[in-house]
């Protein structure tokens, strides 16, 4: 239905264009919704991960709120999301931390120093704010480095030897992040560390933060193992839990469009060019790195390609990609599950055009929300 939707809105949509599929972006909310009910927990939208505003008047209807990174993340939530507004940063800045403290509802502090360093300020504040601290477990399954926090020497988050055996003055809430796309089961061996290392702290505090990284919008996760776990931490503890997802908001519910300008060969290999880049508008698939699904390819066709981005990074390339027929400038190339991650991480390199935005609603019809231009690039200059 989606795919052909889309393609029947082909002719209508810019290229590049990040493209939200409605109805697949509806069907996650309503399984994020799902576990709530049934696990009596809360989830929220991690703006890391999916920050499309277009999209918050449906998304709000099934998430009561959002989580930050920074301050401008909890202004995005707060102004547009409304709701609940929680906040993680690896470390507050003096001269906005009391706008923080304005915007949020829960903060978490990744060292014992930096609460230390704000507690006063949180104690007068006028305003009930809920504290936690980031604990490091020192487990993750995460493989890529880049992604993990409990690399040995990680600045992130607490060790239990460092944190003791009673829970701060004033701290109410532990967090850890410690997943990365990540399984339910994942999850349980994860908890078993984390009740381990922290499990007295765990009986003193009011909630618990399990972050992101969760894939449960994903193909065969496991939800009812997830449903059992957090129902089993907030009976043992009497917590009440909070998971904050962003790619499991956003998970295949969209696509990034791009079209073939040109096409040669050198030494054998084919490449078709695009106009979009790897390195500026999807640099996940570099830092990872991953292959990106492309829905239009199909896997042994005879033409074979790879696809060059825009920018002249000699590694701003990728492939091989495969067709049934041969590729000619003017051709469509759509690349799948681009929404999560991807659009919150794209840069103007080289002065590269961001793509459009827009949303591919359930009835068919596409939305176009914002287009770019030179106006974007200049102003992150001076």
């Amino acid at each position: 239905m989606a795919n052909s939707a889309l393609l029947n809105q082909l002719e209508n949509i810019p290229s590049p264009c990040f493209a939200v599929e409605e109805s697949a972006l509806e069907r996650n909310l309503m399984l994020l919704k799902r576990i709530q009910e049934e696990a009596n927990c809360t989830i929220i939208c991690a703006l890391k991960g999916f920050a499309t505003w277009g999209t918050f008047p449906l998304v709000r209807q099934y998430l009561p709120g959002t989580t930050a990174s920074s301050l401008h993340e909890a202004m995005l939530g707060q102004s547009r999301f409304g709701g609940q507004v929680h906040a993680y940063c690896p470390a507050y800045i003096p001269s906005t931390f009391s706008k923080m403290l304005e915007l949020c509802q829960h903060l978490t502090f990744n060292t014992l120093s930096e609460w230390d360093r704000y507690k006063d300020q949180v104690a007068a504040s006028s305003k009930k704010v809920s504290c936690a601290i980031r604990i490091n477990p020192e487990y993750s399954e995460v493989e890529t480095d880049l992604y993990n926090p409990c690399v040995p020497g990680s600045r992130l988050g607490v060790r239990a030897e460092d944190l003791g055996e009673n829970l701060p003055e004033g701290i109410e809430g532990l967090h850890f992040h410690t997943l990365c796309e990540s399984s339910a089961e994942s999850l349980q061996r994860t908890l078993a560390h984390v009740e381990q290392k922290f499990g007295p702290l765990l009986h003193q505090a009011k909630w618990l933060n399990m972050g992101g990284g969760h894939w449960i919008t994903g193909q065969g996760y496991n939800v009812e193992l997830l449903i059992s776990l957090i129902k089993g931490i907030k009976e043992k503890y009497d917590v009440d839990v909070i998971l904050e997802p962003g790619s499991a908001v956003g998970w295949d519910a969209g696509v990034l469009i791009s079209t073939v300008l040109d096409v040669f060969e050198n030494q054998g290999q084919k490449t078709a060019m695009l106009d979009t880049s790897f390195s500026a508008h999807m640099p996940d698939t570099l830092e990872m790195p991953y292959k990106p699904r492309v829905r239009n390819e199909l896997k042994g066709g005879k033409f074979s390609y790879k696809f060059g981005g825009m920018t002249c990074l000699a590694g701003d390339f990728m492939g091989d990609f495969s067709f049934d027929k041969a590729l000619a400038a003017g051709d469509k190339i759509i690349f799948d599950d681009m929404i999560h991650y991807t659009m919150v991480k794209t840069t103007t390199f080289n002065g590269i055009n961001l793509p459009s935005i827009g949303i591919l609603r359930k009835d068919g019809s596409f939305d176009l929300l914002k287009e770019y231009g030179y106006d974007e690039y200049e102003t992150r200059l001076s």
